[in-house]
């Protein structure tokens, strides 16, 4: 029983220091990658007009682009919006082809949700990396714990 405590608590240990520079390296790896984009916070954000970095301000920034999009697209999201629209003169008539029915363009409203999905979707996978990164560092803790407790068994047994 001591050589099986003893070979737990090793591997325990062991185990819990590469969780843990893991869980460090992936901190350190996020909070870098996040920072050399110079992302700041608009006035109007929750968390206003500070550098993104965590994930506090990952959810800011994130959460403020879906509502200037909003904006934009007249409360519209992309799946709301018709793929084509009807074309436009100067005068804002629709144009008509040969046989009296609108001549029909591109959509470019939804093109902009294309682009803040993109945004959104990168800052959200920011945060869940950061989640990833802590949530790795506390099973370390646990694990490097467990080696301890496993260590001390093994001395009184």
């Amino acid at each position: 029983m001591k050589k099986i405590l003893s070979a737990s608590s090793l591997l325990a240990i062991i185990v819990g220091t590469v969780l843990i520079g893991g869980g460090i390296w992936g901190l350190t790896f996020t909070y870098k990658n996040v920072a050399r984009e110079n992302i700041t916070t608009p006035d109007d954000a929750s968390i206003p007009g500070v550098p993104v970095r965590g994930p506090f301000t990952l959810k800011a920034q994130a959460d403020i682009i879906r509502v200037h999009t909003l904006r934009m697209t007249g409360g519209k999201t992309f799946s709301e919006m018709p793929r084509q629209i009807p074309k436009l003169d100067e005068t804002g008539k629709q144009i008509l082809d040969e046989e009296g029915k609108a001549v029909m363009t591109a959509n470019t409203a939804r093109d902009i949700w294309i682009t803040a999905t993109t945004l959104i979707t990168a800052l959200n996978l920011g945060i869940f990396a950061y989640a990833l990164a802590g949530l790795t560092l506390l099973f370390g803790l646990f694990s490097i714990l467990t080696g301890v407790i496993f260590y001390t068994l093994s001395r009184k047994y």
